[in-house]
C-alpha cells in the first residue's frame, strides 16, 4: 500500500495525457473496456476510479491494511522530486556512456520509469542508482 500524497491525473478528452505527462507518474490505470468501443469519456473514466478507490477503502480488508502500513511506517518513501532526479541522474549517465543517444533515445527512459514505477521505491532505493550514476560521472571526467 502506497504512503504519502496520491493523485489522480486525467487528460482532456480528445487528447488524452501527453507523453511527456504521463512519463511523470508512477504508476498508469488502464480501465478495460469493449474493444468495439474502447473509449470511455472524462466523467465515466473518473466514476470508475472513483468507485474502485471507494471500495479499496472500504470495509474490514481496508482496516487490515491501515493496520498493516501502520507497522511499515519506518519506511520512507521516495518523493517524486527525489525520483525525478534520479531518472535525470540516470538519464545523463546514458548519455555519458555512449549508451543512449539524446537525438535519437527511442523509449529507454520510459520504459525505465515503468520498470522502477512496479514499486513504491524507498528512499534508500532511489539512492543506490544515483550514487552509482555519481561514481561512474566522476570517473569519465577522470578520463
Amino acid at each position: 500500500m502506497w504512503h504519502g500524497d496520491i493523485a489522480l491525473v486525467f487528460g482532456n478528452e480528445r487528447t488524452g495525457l501527453s507523453n511527456a505527462d504521463v512519463e511523470r507518474y508512477s504508476t498508469l490505470a488502464h480501465i478495460p473496456a469493449n474493444p468495439a468501443y474502447s473509449s470511455l469519456n472524462l466523467a465515466q473514466a473518473v466514476q470508475v476510479l472513483a468507485y474502485e478507490l471507494r471500495m479499496a477503502f472500504q470495509g474490514p480488508a481496508s482496516e487490515l491494511t491501515l493496520v498493516e502500513s501502520s507497522v511499515q511506517h519506518a519506511v520512507q518513501h521516495a518523493s517524486s522530486d527525489e525520483i525525478e532526479g534520479m531518472y535525470a541522474h540516470l538519464q545523463e549517465t546514458l548519455v555519458v556512456l555512449d549508451f543512449l543517444d539524446p537525438g535519437n533515445p527511442k523509449n529507454l527512459m520510459s520504459r525505465m520509469r515503468r520498470m522502477f514505477a512496479c514499486t513504491a521505491l524507498e528512499r534508500e532505493e532511489v539512492n543506490i542508482p544515483r550514487a552509482i550514476a555519481k561514481h561512474i560521472l566522476a570517473r569519465s571526467k577522470k578520463d
